[in-house]
């Protein structure tokens, strides 16, 4: 019978001995530990979270045993492992519906405001367009808008500088207004036409007014769409070239571009009730000075609602979008929840998006910058995605100039809106199963 020795016997036994290795000496039996709490200094506590994670160990080990196939259920003393209940699947989704246009604090239609007056009207032109009506955020699929966005493409009473893709598609007639106007109507489908008096800039050719005038005149026996008339930006000389334009265009309901805060609003003002116009209100990405011009309009000098389109300035991409964007989406929120100094339809000058140097420079002044690409291609989609931007926000009118931006502006807001249909697509099945 095998002698029972400890561990503490066998280092005994060899103390006295210089062993560096044992060879042929086999050590047999089983190991026993004897752990003493106090002795040892090892506590229950530790005791016990070693047992728990040598199971975890263990019942990993089972499982990965089970998967590759090993009848773990059938080594004695194994619990039988019990089958997971079936779960039935889903048939269809619960059904629900979503509303977005309705808003309890939206409870104020934005002021309509209509352009151009036709023979009834006591006017000349073809048609009118109607701006505003509505009663939510635009293209909202439960909130119809009752009017849709319109663009009115610049023409101006002399030649200009431009952004190379822009100028090629009007070098022709830049030399005459009204055939300019003739043919953004024609040929590139503008709503209005914006004519701007630029030349009466006493900084360029001083124009007079009056004969300025003529001009628009010109401009409205040349096309028969609403027609926007704009000065030069002067503010001592504007206000003497809109009063007088008025007059010669009495009783066609055009939009006087602009009243603002530093220049004679009230002589504008006072133009547009006379002769029967609609006042753009331009003040400069300042909500409070937004409302301050329009409380100026109807209450000091007599403007009625349904004539007043404000314009917040536009901002371009990469200059400001983001600013003009929360600008006018704040002037829209104030409007539906009731202010009635912000309630109006919105204009923006979305070819400011042309100021922007990555809309016309061949590349980027700076040699380390990537490619821009083609500004053929870059320019317009600079005035797209401006326009775009400020649409979302809810503007309703879109002064611009380039007649493929123009083009698929119009598209994606008519389209948004409703206007130009499209395949429709079913999303009632857009899963097929669904499995809990």
């Amino acid at each position: 019978m095998a002698k029972k020795m400890k561990i503490n016997d066998v280092i005994e036994l060899l103390k006295d001995t210089d062993v560096e290795a044992l060879e042929g000496v086999t050590f047999e039996g089983d190991i026993e530990l004897e752990i003493d709490e106090t002795a040892a200094g090892i506590d229950s506590l530790f005791a016990y979270t070693m047992g728990q994670e040598t199971a975890k160990i263990g019942l990993y080990l089972l499982n990965l045993a089970r998967s590759v196939g090993y009848p773990v259920d059938q080594i004695a003393g194994m619990p039988a492992q019990p089958l997971a209940p079936s779960v039935p699947k889903l048939s269809k989704l619960i059904e629900s519906k979503f509303s977005v246009g309705t808003n309890d604090e939206w409870k104020t239609q934005i002021q309509e405001v209509t352009l151009g007056a036709t023979s009834s009207d006591g006017g000349t032109r073809g048609h009118t367009i109607t701006l505003g009506g509505e009663k939510a955020l635009p293209y909202y699929f439960d909130a119809p808008m009752p009017n849709r966005n319109y663009v009115t493409i610049d023409v101006f009473d002399m030649p200009i500088g431009m952004a190379k893709a822009v100028k090629s598609n009007y070098e022709d007639v830049m030399e005459d207004p009204g055939e300019w106007a003739k043919k953004v109507v024609k040929e590139f489908n503008a709503d209005l036409v914006t004519i701007h008096l630029i030349s009466t800039d006493p900084l360029l050719n001083d124009t007079p007014a009056v004969e300025a005038s003529k001009t628009v005149e010109e401009v409205l026996q040349a096309v028969d769409v609403p027609i926007v008339i704009g000065g030069s930006g002067n503010p001592e000389k504007d206000p003497l070239v809109l009063e007088r334009a008025a007059e010669v265009a009495e009783g066609e309901r055009c939009l006087l571009a602009s009243a603002s805060l530093n220049l004679d609003y009230e002589r504008i003002a006072a133009a547009a009730n006379k002769y029967g116009h609609v006042v753009l209100s331009w003040t400069q990405l300042e909500i409070n000075a937004q409302k301050e011009l329009n409380r100026k309009l109807m209450k000091q000098c007599g403007v009625d609602r349904d004539r007043i389109i404000v314009d917040p300035t536009t901002a371009a991409l990469g200059y400001g979008l983001d600013y003009a964007y929360s600008n006018m989406e704040r002037i829209r929120l104030a409007g539906l929840i009731g202010d009635e100094e912000l309630n109006f339809p919105m204009s923006s000058g979305t070819t400011n998006a042309w100021g922007a140097r990555e809309a016309w420079m061949v590349s980027s002044p700076l040699k380390e910058d990537s490619d821009w690409g083609p500004r053929e291609y870059r320019g317009p989609i600079w005035e797209i995605v401006t326009g775009l931007t400020l649409a979302l926000g809810g503007n309703d009118l879109f002064m611009m100039m380039h007649p493929g931006a123009v083009k698929v502006l119009k598209e994606i807001t008519q389209t948004l809106f409703g206007s130009i249909k499209t395949d429709e697509i079913d999303l009632s099945n857009w899963v097929a199963e669904v499995v809990a």
